[in-house]
Formats: C-alpha cells, structure tokens, sequence
C-alpha cells in the first residue's frame, strides 16, 4: 500500500488535546505501550506513536474506499455526536450519534424492518397521508417518526452490513464493538487510557472525550475516505 501524507503534526494534536487520558487511577494497563509520562494526576498519551497510527489508519481507510467499501462511524458520546452526524454526511458514511440499539449489526433482520418501517412512514408523510388520520393517530405517527429518525437517521440508506466500522469511542461503544466482533466486521477504534487495545483490529491512541480530540481524529480519518471515493470515482 502506497504511503500518503495526511498533514498530522504534533503541534495540531497537542492543540486540540489528543494527548490527554484520563487519570492515574483510572487506566488499563495493557495501554502501557501507548502511554509516555504522567502529569499532575493524568495519564499522558505518546502522540509520536498516535501520529503513527492514524498516518498508518488514513492510509487504509483510503484504500478501502477507493475499493467502494462502505463504512458505519460510531460515536453516541454527547461531545462527538454533532461532529459523527456533520463528518459523516460529508464522506457518505452510514452513522450513529445518539444510541447503539442492541442488535442493530448482529439481528440485521430486525434492523431491515425497522428501516422499512421508517422508510414508508416519511413517505406516508411526505405524502400527506398524515393529514387523513385522526390529531391523536397522526400525533402518534409523527413521535414514532421522530424517533426512528433519531435513532435510525445516520443508517437509513444502508442496505447491507458494512465493510468497515469505525468507533469512536471504545469503552462507551463497547456493544457495537461485541457485535462487530461476533460478525467478523473490522474496527477501528480510537482507545483512550482505559480502554483494552487488544479488542480493535486497529486502534488509535487519543482523548475519546475532548470534542476538539474527536474532530481532529475523525476530520483526518473523513478526509481520507473522501479523498479515497474520489478516486474510486476516476477509476469508474
């Protein structure tokens, strides 16, 4: 696989608080090797080695992309939501921001259904079809609708499992991560100070908590699928 350069300097990282873990006493030891000092109290994550990483994970998910590979990003923490929902739309990535139902990858079945469902009642909407029914059935409709929005928005035009799932924040999504496991689907996770590295299939040592972090992690990994789609475009 042919190296590329993705511009991840150290200053960027140290700006936008990728090196900052959590604290002495809240750690997983099997982090040891990602880990480079201890500072008044907080466990200080070795950024050469992040930078390392993420080069090695943009390469990758380029290349995957320029293949038509499809990707789900994840990430329901309250300081990553809006940047999952923005980062994907931009790379059309499938995504989820506010909840990981239970099942959602490892019962696609029932995940299809609900998809259909959610499917025909925006038609039903869109149709006007709300308009016929009584204030209470329609008032009714439009919550369920809501919801599905909220919760099955990011995944609506996914028609099939995806090649790739990128997490964005291992010990929160530790669900998704379980169920990507049982199926056989890669991951790529960003693993803060807690977190078990031995779980991903790639990791990427970085504050899964810092909304700045997380926008700097997943801006470079957006930017190199994109790029990566673009040239499965020119290929086809």
């Amino acid at each position: 696989m042919k190296k590329r350069y993705w511009n991840i300097t150290l200053e960027d990282m140290l700006q936008a608080r990728v090196h900052l873990g959590h604290s002495t006493g809240n750690w997983n030891p099997k982090m040891a090797p990602y880990i480079s000092t201890k500072r008044k109290g907080i466990r200080i994550i070795n950024l050469t080695r992040t930078a390392r990483f993420l080069s090695e994970v943009c390469d990758l998910v380029f290349y995957a992309a320029s293949k038509g590979k499809k990707f789900l990003i994840v990430g329901t923490n309250h300081a990553a939501d809006e940047a999952v929902a923005r980062a994907s739309k931009k790379a059309r990535c499938h995504y989820v921001n506010k909840k990981w139902l239970g099942g959602m990858l490892t019962n696609w079945s029932t995940t299809e259904t609900r998809l259909q469902k959610f499917r025909d009642l925006r038609m039903e909407q869109k149709k006007g079809g709300f308009k016929n029914l009584s204030k209470k059935e329609a008032t009714m409709l439009k919550r369920k609708l809501a919801r599905l929005q909220k919760y099955l928005g990011g995944i609506q035009y996914m028609t099939e499992l995806p090649d790739i799932v990128i997490i964005l924040d291992q010990h929160k999504e530790y669900t998704a991560l379980q169920e990507c496991r049982t199926l056989g689907i890669p991951t790529i996770c960003l693993i803060d100070t807690n977190c078990n590295p031995n779980l991903s299939n790639i990791a990427i040592p970085a504050n899964d908590d810092a909304t700045a972090s997380i926008r700097f992690i997943l801006n470079k990994l957006v930017f190199a699928i994109c790029q990566g789609y673009f040239s499965h475009l020119i290929k086809s």
